[in-house]
């Protein structure tokens, strides 16, 4: 009897679980465990967890540091954490930050009630896709290989890398033609944003950039915009919902203030509940185009990082190989929850066109010959599957006849041991 096989993108911010060949994952929760404490340790509930839980004595570096007590049984995962964050004896932990698992023993426990709790099933029957951070250490491949084959003892172990699966799931959209592993994803979920240019399914690791702009700031924009406006209600679960129910991404924004202005119906109004029986109105206005314009504008918001996400993105194609150059412009990929606001697409595919016709005119003007040149493609993929666009990617793969001939087995791990999650074979582009 064959099962399906499990896909599994552990983010920073959320984990999505399902199996292979849905649409959909079967489950979205946040990449957060709540473990008890040791008397006097305290809790911890920001975004990051501790370098050495006081409950672990080898710190974060390794799986089953030591041999647990019944103390290290009683945990919860995901919602269930965040419910429990403030509650006495119980610290949350967030195991990975900016892409990397930083706590193995915790990541541990929670693949385990991920696979025996959400999944309910016996992971020797299932072979795993997993998901990857571009640059993902080596070291962390076979911590990964070697938890999952000796704590769990899977079928099959593929470690793809997340720009990979991002491209292939951008084969559902009805511009692209062919199936090609060549393009440039920009992946922009909760905590960071990252253009990956991709050639064939390898990553030109040399031209990644990453931005420290994504989703957590935008939410923190909209809530510094409620507060300077003294709205009845600024908090940070008002400003998440306004951002993700009201924002859009304008053409210009000077017009857009001009618009606002000329129209107050443009002004709409949020029911904030702040109990079971109290409710008030926040008034929801220019913050819905102001928040994601930090992605074209990041000078509106901080001082620190500068650089419109367009201009990041051309400087990564222009730092690649020549030869791949059209492909990557050609094919601009869109991947993660804070690429959904609306025109988003429309309006990084107009201002990197404008980057790069003006390149091109000066390079007419430089060459003096007169000669005019044919032009570049520059396209931007969008597609429904956008907001899970890893998990995704990772379900059309796992599912084909092929996928178990890319897997590390059982069998090749008692072999040759973890060192065999440093080689991986990349998906061909007919699949």
């Amino acid at each position: 009897m064959s099962y399906a096989n499990i896909v599994m993108d552990n983010g920073t911010g959320y984990t999505k679980l399902g199996f292979a060949g849905n649409d959909a994952p079967s489950y979205v929760f946040p990449t957060a465990i709540a473990t008890r404490q040791a008397p006097g340790a305290g809790g911890r509930g920001g975004p990051a967890p501790p370098s050495k839980p006081s409950f672990l004595s080898g710190g974060g570096g390794g799986h089953l540091s030591q041999k647990r007590g019944t103390e290290d049984l009683d945990f919860f995962i995901g919602d269930e954490a965040v419910a429990h964050a403030n509650t006495p004896g119980y610290g949350i932990n967030y195991p990975i930050r900016h892409g990397q698992i930083e706590n193995w023993d915790l990541m541990e426990r929670y693949w385990e009630q991920s696979i025996f709790k959400y999944l309910r099933c016996e992971p020797e029957d299932h072979a795993f896709l997993m998901t990857e951070p571009p640059l993902n250490p080596p070291e962390n491949r076979e911590n990964t290989a070697e938890i999952m084959f000796e704590s769990f003892n899977c079928k099959g172990l593929y470690i793809a890398v997340q720009a990979v699966l991002a491209l292939a799931a951008s084969w559902t959209s009805s511009k692209v033609q062919d199936r090609s592993l060549t393009g440039t994803v920009i992946d922009s979920g909760d905590g960071v944003t990252h253009v990956i240019p991709v050639a064939e399914g390898y990553v030109i690791g040399s031209s990644i950039k990453h931005i420290p702009i994504a989703g957590r700031d935008i939410t923190y924009f909209v809530q510094s915009l409620l507060r300077d406006r003294n709205e009845p209600d600024s908090s940070l679960k008002t400003a998440e919902r306004i951002k993700e129910e009201f924002s859009y991404v304008c053409p210009d924004i000077v017009r857009e203030f001009s618009r606002y202005d000329a129209d107050p119906e443009r002004f709409q109004k949020y029911i904030a509940q702040l109990g079971p029986n109290r409710s008030v109105t926040v008034d929801v206005g220019y913050e819905r185009f102001l928040g994601p314009e930090i992605f074209f504008n990041p000078e509106i918001a901080s001082s620190d990082f500068l650089t419109p996400l367009p201009e990041v993105v051309d400087n990564v194609i222009q730092s690649s190989p020549i030869d791949v150059r059209r492909g990557l412009y050609k094919n601009i990929v869109l991947s993660g929850g804070s690429t959904m606001f609306r025109n988003f697409g429309q309006r990084l595919k107009r201002d990197i066109k404008d980057i790069v016709d003006r390149r091109i005119q000066r390079s007419e003007q430089l060459s003096g010959t007169g000669a005019k040149s044919g032009g570049l493609e520059v396209d931007v993929i969008t597609h429904k599957k956008q907001r899970n666009a890893v998990w995704f990617g990772g379900s059309l793969l796992a599912q084909t006849p092929e996928f178990m001939s890319y897997c590390h087995t059982k069998a090749d791990y008692e072999e040759y041991g973890p060192s065999i999650a440093r080689r991986y074979t990349v998906f061909g582009s007919a699949l």
